[in-house]
């Protein structure tokens, strides 16, 4: 069953033949995003490999968001800073990718603010696209209208600032939002703030693509949230799960949809997505979530032989979290790591080791399987640098 799902997820359209799925990948050091085939032989086999790569998306490509319709990336980079000597600004690239994976750059804009490290795309009416970018040493939060042209201005821009340090003073000196993500009805922006333990919520004005500020979720001092995803549990009721980058647990909150106006949670459950407490220096960093399942990418524990690892916990039907076992991300640093729309792969983008590992998966369980590829992208980083691989996508 699950060689019969992976054909299907990748394209192949006969046991004789040989088609490929198509990945991208970003890389600091490089200043490139790397497209890769990944392809399944009908013996059984899998390949991965490079099929070409374009240097673009400023100094330091850090995350890329693909509109399937549109077939066109959007890539932030993560340049630039605001303190209070100075700001300066980061950019905002657009790229077309034809149905090989092959790219073209077609728009770049420098107004976006510094350090942009995740970005997400939203509807307003009619089917208007707009995007929204999470800047980390910019403080800030930008919109833009698409498609992206050059030179683009923002439509919005959000900054913020700290009356003071928070309860992690060397991480937390300043506001630092590390990701831009959407509630599951499409209605709201949701921005994890780690540097001020906060989750920014913004609701969309379907009008003009605006966003307009709600009350944010407070989140655990210290605990530093870096990435969150959405799962539904039983009675059609959402929950939120945040992963804490600086205190090493993933958090629930329940989710209430007012008739009107804004999002408000409540914590149901905290959880060490880990056998015991997280290893010195180690880290976690990504979330996902499938079915009953979420994952956790956890940087620097070096659990299997030197690599690092990827967390499974297990929801119940209240939507509280257990933890099940640690697998291996085959590679050091997994900052990101994504599943393909079938269940049945889970891509790594290791960091410092500067490695796409590709993964089994049983749909089923949840539960992952064999390495089946491997490719190493551009060099290999070096820790607590903007070095190496930044992200990993499918083209789905």
């Amino acid at each position: 069953m699950l060689k019969r799902t992976s054909l299907l997820a990748l394209g192949f359209l006969g046991a004789s033949t040989v088609n490929a799925a198509t990945l991208y990948a970003t890389h600091y050091s490089t200043k490139s995003i790397y497209t890769l085939s990944l392809t399944k032989s009908s013996s059984g086999s899998y390949e991965l490999t490079q099929t070409s790569a374009l240097e673009t998306c400023g100094t330091y490509p850090s995350w890329i968001t693909l509109d399937s319709e549109t077939r066109t990336l959007y890539c932030s980079d993560e340049y630039g800073w605001t303190n209070e000597n100075e700001s300066v600004n980061g950019s905002l690239t657009a790229l077309s990718a034809d149905k090989q994976g092959v790219l073209t750059e077609v728009a770049v804009t420098g107004n976006a603010p510094g350090s942009g490290v995740h970005n997400v795309i939203y509807e307003g009416k009619n089917g208007k696209k707009y995007l929204a970018a999470a800047h980390y040493s910019g403080s800030a939060v930008s919109t833009y209208s698409l498609p992206l042209t050059p030179n683009a201005p923002a439509l919005q821009v959000f900054e913020f600032t700290l009356p003071g340090p928070g309860a992690n003073p060397e991480r937390q000196e300043a506001p630092h939002p590390h990701q831009a993500f959407l509630d599951p009805k499409g209605d709201f922006v949701l921005v994890p703030d780690l540097g001020a333990d906060l989750v920014r919520i913004f609701q969309i004005n379907k009008a003009n693509g605006k966003l307009n500020t709600c009350p944010p979720l407070k989140y655990t001092p210290g605990g530093g949230p870096r990435h969150g995803v959405f799962g539904s549990v039983s009675g059609n009721r959402e929950v939120l799960y945040i992963v804490g980058e600086l205190n090493g647990e993933v958090e629930a909150f329940s989710v209430t949809y007012p008739k009107r106006g804004c999002l408000s949670f409540k914590q149901i459950d905290a959880e060490i997505p880990y056998p015991e407490a997280l290893p010195e220096g180690a880290s976690l960093a990504e979330i996902a979530l499938d079915g009953k399942n979420v994952y956790v990418s956890v940087r620097l524990d070096a659990a299997f032989d030197g690599d690092d690892s990827l967390a499974r916990l297990t929801r119940s039907r209240d939507g509280k979290i257990e933890f099940e076992e640690i697998t291996s991300s085959h590679g050091v640093l997994p900052r990101t790591f994504a599943i393909n729309k079938a269940g049945d792969l889970v891509a790594f983008g290791n960091q410092l080791s500067s490695n796409v590992a590709i993964v089994e998966r049983d749909p089923e369980t949840g539960a992952l399987g064999e390495i089946v590829a491997d490719l190493q992208v551009g060099v290999p980083g070096e820790p607590n640098t903007l070095e190496g691989l930044s992200s990993i996508i499918w083209d789905e």
